[in-house]
């Protein structure tokens, strides 16, 4: 596999459907610890701009909750709580002990069992959303496919915050 010059592997420019959804999950996941190297917990936590309290760790925590709640809850179908608590669930406002290195290790643990909820599955196998969750988007069964797809979309607009906190934080930039 090809890397970007930041160490990133780059989605090969053709490939099956399967393992073009499955690289370019992985940019993006690489995309979000990229933005993240190389800062100190008082970094993490600062502000992208008031009045928001998006953080580089909030975003990290949130995607964390996100990989559980759809590779292992939803698709997997296993009753597990999100990782921080169903009453933060999805919050983006990390818990005043959290730190970077914490936050990161916990990400890669969901993403270490999102890999192996989807591992050997088929894209049309499903998963069921909660009932809650199904009468705010309209429909109850989703696919792998569906998952991996709004996965992707989900990276790729909070490494789109991402990229704005960092540049906000010490002036990097990059794609």
């Amino acid at each position: 596999m090809t890397k970007t010059p930041d160490g990133r592997p780059l989605p090969p420019p053709q490939a099956g459907e399967r393992a073009m959804l499955e690289s370019w999950l992985e940019f993006h996941r690489a995309t979000l610890v990229l933005k993240c190297t190389g800062l100190d917990d008082a970094l993490a936590r600062r502000t992208s701009a008031e009045p928001s309290p998006l953080t580089l760790l909030g975003l990290v925590r949130h995607m964390t909750d996100v990989e559980r709640n759809w590779f292992q809850r939803v698709f997997a179908q296993r009753d597990v709580p999100l990782p921080y608590g169903e009453e933060q669930a999805y919050g983006f406002t990390p818990a005043p002990d959290l730190g970077m290195d914490e936050a990161l290790a916990a990400w890669r643990a969901e993403t270490d069992a999102s890999r192996a909820a989807a591992a050997g599955a088929s894209l049309d196998d499903t998963g069921r959303l909660s009932e809650r969750d199904a009468a705010q988007i309209g429909f109850r069964d989703v696919s792998l496919r569906w998952i991996m797809v709004h996965m992707i979309e989900e990276y790729a607009r909070h490494n789109g915050h991402a990229d704005l906190i960092r540049e906000r934080i010490d002036g990097a930039t990059g794609i």
